[in-house]
């Protein structure tokens, strides 16, 4: 099951609809008019996005701690890109809540 989150609080669950190839899906609902897309508590489904680069947005939340194994968010087939900081909040537990919008092509030391 995934749920999406809608701009303005409302929600929808997809079950079955977003079997099939889910990246075209997606790349076919950002091009439509309407609520932001919004994708809470599935790695995978984040994992397919990433890989086809619909993903404008990251709300990321930082735990002060390392566990050494696990699940990452950035796995293996993730695309090179871009990121800036648009907002953070650092609670008073060490936990640090970031916003990183794409930021256009990648820049590093070398031209």
């Amino acid at each position: 099951m995934t749920h999406l989150v809608l701009k303005g609080g409302r929600s929808k669950t997809f079950l079955d609809d977003l079997n099939g190839d889910i990246a075209e899906k997606v790349a076919k609902l950002k091009q439509e008019q309407g609520p932001d897309l919004n994708v809470w508590g599935s790695g995978n489904l984040l994992q397919t996005l990433i890989k086809h680069d619909l993903v404008d947005v990251f709300w990321l939340m930082i735990y002060p701690i390392t566990l050494g194994a696990g699940k990452r968010l950035f796995a293996d087939g993730t695309i090179p890109a871009a990121f800036k900081v648009t907002e953070s909040i650092a609670g008073s537990n060490g936990v640090i809540v970031v916003n990183y919008q794409r930021a256009g092509a990648i820049t590093t030391g070398r031209q």
